[in-house]
């Protein structure tokens, strides 16, 4: 199916932006990942489609039980998915080789990532602290009783 899903979180079909985000919202309900591709699924059909980088995106944050145990992040995706990062929802957050620059992702569903939009980096970037305790003492946030690293 000539489909797209642009980095920036556009989908396109046959060229052409797909406006309605309700039919957005149906077709990533029945996206599926099999190892570096992506099919919308259906009982009877299955349509392989391009995907440039990962199909969600990550547009707020919400702290939950700030600065205590109990502290969780709860991340919305531009397609009203909530997602707590946890065990079962890590982050992670790759850099570029040649710039340097990070690039931060959430485990939104199935084998389905989501990638963190600047202003939520940013957000998360000023919960960071520095941790002693884990390997390299480096900088990263807490959910659900999980080290995150942001570097």
């Amino acid at each position: 199916m000539p489909m797209l899903i642009q980095r920036d979180g556009r989908w396109f079909h046959q060229g052409v932006p797909i406006e309605r985000q309700a039919l957005v919202r149906l077709f990533a309900s029945i996206l599926k990942r099999e190892g570096d591709d992506y099919f919308l699924v259906t009982p009877v059909e299955k349509w392989r489609i391009q995907v440039e980088d990962v199909p969600f995106q990550v547009v707020s944050l919400e702290v939950l039980a700030e600065g205590s145990p109990e502290q969780a992040l709860c991340f919305h995706t531009n397609m009203g998915d909530q997602v707590v990062a946890s065990s079962a929802n890590p982050l992670r957050v790759i850099s570029d080789n040649r710039s340097g620059e990070p690039s931060p992702y959430l485990l939104v569903r199935h084998n389905l990532e989501g990638r963190l939009s600047r202003a939520v980096f940013y957000e998360l970037a000023e919960l960071a602290q520095r941790y002693p305790l884990v390997k390299n003492k480096c900088h990263g946030v807490i959910s659900r009783g999980i080290f995150f690293s942001l570097q």
